[in-house]
């Protein structure tokens, strides 16, 4: 259908495309509208951090990694697919972290790294029913099944398939080669600064956003999910 509103989210350039396609682009309009054309990690991120799971649809675009996206040369043919409602849905978990009073959302990945260069700290990773491991690295890194082609599979984690409920916990420059690395349900999971010899920071989908503290639990839950849109120009995320 035609004159459908569609949200835009990211690089400018991208509504002629739409236009093209039939649609009428708004931009920065991620709930009033029938879907929202992202162009970036970043751009998916904030439509999930600002919008939540009253979030349109998102269509990705771009070189977005870990999510099925669209290269920019089709996106007007992925657009009519969308708009005609031929495109299949995929979802994505909203994952909140919290430590203490201070809570964070993120989509891709979450990472305790240590604040200063060159400098390690002491971790441990918990489930519910046990103690997974504590180690020495220059951090760790949290990754949804859509993060887990970024900086977790840099850091030599696994990829993790979309709709599975699990994210890969990988230790980020280990001091020792066998502190492993896990595929664990994503509420299971509780990080810990073990030692505050050195300065920790959150980062959330690569957002810094506070010094945790030593002995302070890391727990994180699903707070909704957010639609992702697959059409047939869709890249392959694997």
């Amino acid at each position: 259908m035609s004159g459908q509103r569609v949200g835009v989210f990211g690089e400018t350039g991208l509504e002629a495309a739409i236009e093209a396609a039939g649609g009428e682009p708004v931009d920065g309009e991620a709930t009033d509208v029938a879907f929202v054309v992202a162009a970036g990690d970043r751009a998916v991120s904030d439509i999930a951090a600002e919008a939540g799971p009253e979030a349109a649809p998102v269509l990705p675009v771009g070189e977005t990694k870990g999510i099925r996206a669209v290269p920019q040369d089709r996106l007007e043919q992925a657009v009519a697919d969308a708009l005609a409602g031929t495109a299949r849905t995929e979802r994505h978990p909203v994952v909140t972290a919290a430590a203490g009073e201070e809570t964070t959302t993120a989509v891709f990945d979450v990472a305790l790294m240590a604040a200063e260069p060159a400098q390690i700290s002491e971790f441990s990773v918990r489930t519910q029913e046990t103690a997974v491991s504590q180690f020495r690295a220059d951090g760790l890194v949290v990754s949804t099944p859509a993060g887990s082609t970024g900086y977790g599979r840099r850091a030599g984690g696994p990829t993790v398939a979309a709709e599975t409920g699990v994210v890969s916990v990988v230790p980020v420059a280990p001091f020792s080669t066998a502190s492993g690395q896990w595929v664990l349900p994503i509420e299971s999971v509780t990080l810990t600064v073990e030692r505050d010899e050195t300065p920790v920071e959150l980062l959330a989908d690569g957002r810094r956003e506070w010094t945790v503290g030593a002995a302070t639990p890391l727990s994180f839950v699903v707070d909704g999910q957010f639609e992702l849109l697959v059409v047939d120009g869709s890249r392959s995320r694997f």
